[in-house]
């Protein structure tokens, strides 16, 4: 019996529509993304990838076609599904166990054994200790890690995120590239980041789906090599066959750019 996609897009378009007009933000979207794998979204401005990962969270309903979650067509925002964002958006009065138990609070899951499961998150993120702290007391990458303790809270299947390292010093971003594919690896979730960092795509992805713009849509589609995906993020840009593959692909967004795209 052949798996079911965690999330799949079925000839998928989304129009937004103004008082003056009518925009094609996404046209004729087709993806499969199976259960554990790693996907990046990459291309320039405008070309509709936060769009996408709002529309698969369920906050946006597609003009056409459809978005299926285990098979199940989306209706709206799911527990199934986490969202990172690039700013942490802790919230500055509560403390560090408090925003990361937020989701669970809101979805009336909280519970000893959830509390207990957050605190094991916080320990497993190096965090051990800053449960009474504030969020002003923490780095800008822990204060990440913390977003990241969050979202894994309630337990999702799915997680989507956006450049949520873009903020970060390299130093910090480079330890939180491989924080999250271990998490994810070891918890067997299934992840789509969106990226304009092309070397970090690569690095952490199974696939990098290029798109092209007005209107969004998916160009190409690359799959990693095992060598690469197989490596920690961090080494894996040392692994044969990360440069050529970067300048492939480099080459393909170029050619997006001189195209007006």
């Amino acid at each position: 019996m052949s798996q079911v996609p965690v999330v799949e897009l079925k000839d998928l378009d989304l129009v937004y529509v103004t008082d003056r007009e009518a925009v094609l933000a996404l046209e004729g979207m087709n993806l499969s993304v199976m259960p554990g794998e790693f996907i990046s979204l990459v291309g320039p401005s405008g070309c509709g990838k936060t769009t996408l990962l709002s529309v698969i969270a369920g906050l946006f309903p597609p003009s056409r076609g459809e978005v299926l979650l285990h098979g199940k067509p989306v209706a709206g925002p799911s527990p199934e599904v986490g969202y990172m964002l690039q700013q942490d958006y802790l919230f500055p009065w509560r403390t560090i166990l408090s925003n990361a138990l937020l989701g669970l609070e809101l979805t009336g899951r909280l519970s000893e054994d959830s509390q207990a499961f957050v605190l094991e998150l916080l320990e497993g993120m190096g965090l051990g200790g800053t449960a009474d702290r504030y969020p002003h007391q923490l780095s800008g990458g822990m204060r990440q890690r913390v977003a990241l303790v969050r979202t894994l809270a309630t337990n999702p299947d799915l997680l989507l995120l956006d450049e949520p390292f873009s903020a970060l010093d390299y130093q910090t971003k480079l330890q939180l590239e491989d924080l999250v594919v271990d998490t994810l690896r070891q918890r067997g979730k299934t992840g789509i980041l969106v990226t304009h960092d092309l070397s970090e795509a690569i690095a952490v992805s199974d696939r990098v789906i290029v798109l092209a713009a007005r209107p969004g849509r998916i160009r190409s589609t690359y799959v990693i090599p095992e060598t690469i995906r197989g490596a920690q993020p961090f080494y894996a840009r040392e692994e044969a066959g990360f440069n050529e593959l970067f300048h492939e692909i480099w080459r393909d967004l170029e050619s997006l750019e001189g195209k007006g795209e």
